[in-house]
């Protein structure tokens, strides 16, 4: 007598009554604080600098506010010192950004051989970056750049040369050092880290075939660190856009507008004019320049990371 089986498939078991899918859960109202704080804490400012903005709003003159339209953004905007300023940004911006791309991808590809001491000159090198501008600012005013007891005077004493006053004869070229100074351990860490991905066997395989180390440099290297370096460009522009600390420690903007930029002529209409309409409008206009900028920048890494 055959006897015979039957094999019935597993029939999963209905989902409990009650319990809800994890994609089912509203979690607005988890999101609605933070949302809210943010929105708050990005509009009501803005919202407050576009109000005053439009206001004939000084602190010191004694006038009461009136409403003066457009008046702040006309006398902000054919004010020559605007121009100066903005020139200043974006000579101070470009030359940080070829000093701290151009160093730092080279600096890079030099930590990333193997050599004694590495990870201490890797911790040195990148050490800068941790130093608060201000404090930045003043170790290269009097330790370093001081006409009489600076280090570089010294060095210049030492091999019969006249020291040089840095601050009064290249103002905004002795901003540009500080600040380079500080943003390029910024750039070595994102390059090197970016280095560290670069498949050796490639490298290898370069070499095993009898190509220079300048052509491995220009046709393997850079081209592998061109996303790194577009990342690099984005956030240290979007940062330079604003430097503060340097120019006031330092020079206070001058001789004259010589070392002014964009930031610190809105500083200069705020807290030491107390005219808080111009400065608004200032400001107003700093962040459409900003976005602009940021704007084109995304764009070009988006298209860079797209190919």
């Amino acid at each position: 007598m055959a006897t015979t089986t039957t094999s019935t498939a597993a029939v999963p078991a209905p989902p409990r009554a009650g319990r809800r899918s994890r994609r089912n859960v509203n979690t607005l109202p988890l999101m609605a604080p933070a949302v809210v704080l943010l929105f708050l804490w990005m509009i009501v400012p803005l919202v407050m600098t576009i109000w005053f903005s439009l206001e004939y709003y000084n602190l010191i003159n004694g006038t009461p506010v009136t409403f003066a339209g457009l008046d702040n953004y006309r006398y902000m905007l054919t004010d020559p010192s605007l121009v100066t300023a903005l020139l200043n940004t974006l000579y101070l911006v470009f030359w940080v950004l070829v000093i701290t791309v151009g160093l730092g991808t080279l600096l890079a590809v030099l930590f990333d051989q193997e050599f004694p001491g590495r990870n201490i000159a890797r911790l040195f090198a990148i050490a800068p970056f941790f130093v608060m501008p201000t404090v930045s600012a003043l170790i290269w005013e009097n330790l370093l750049m001081h006409p009489v007891n600076g280090l570089f005077a010294f060095f210049a004493r030492s091999l019969g040369f006249q020291p040089i006053d840095f601050f009064g004869s290249m103002p905004l070229a002795s901003v540009i050092m500080i600040v380079a100074w500080q943003w390029l351990p910024f750039a070595l860490l994102i390059l090197l880290t970016a280095m560290q991905s670069l498949d050796h066997e490639q490298k290898e395989a370069a070499r095993m075939d009898g190509a220079k180390p300048l052509s491995m440099f220009f046709f393997i290297i850079l081209p592998h660190l061109s996303r790194a370096i577009s990342v690099v460009i984005m956030i240290e522009t979007i940062f330079l856009l604003s430097v503060f600390a340097e120019i006031r420690v330092t020079t206070n903007g001058g001789p004259g507008l010589a070392s002014t930029n964009l930031a610190y002529l809105i500083f200069q209409q705020a807290l030491e004019n107390y005219d808080v309409g111009l400065a608004s409008a200032g400001g107003l206009i700093a962040v459409v320049l900003a976005n602009i900028v940021a704007v084109f920048l995304v764009r070009a890494i988006a298209k860079n990371v797209a190919d």
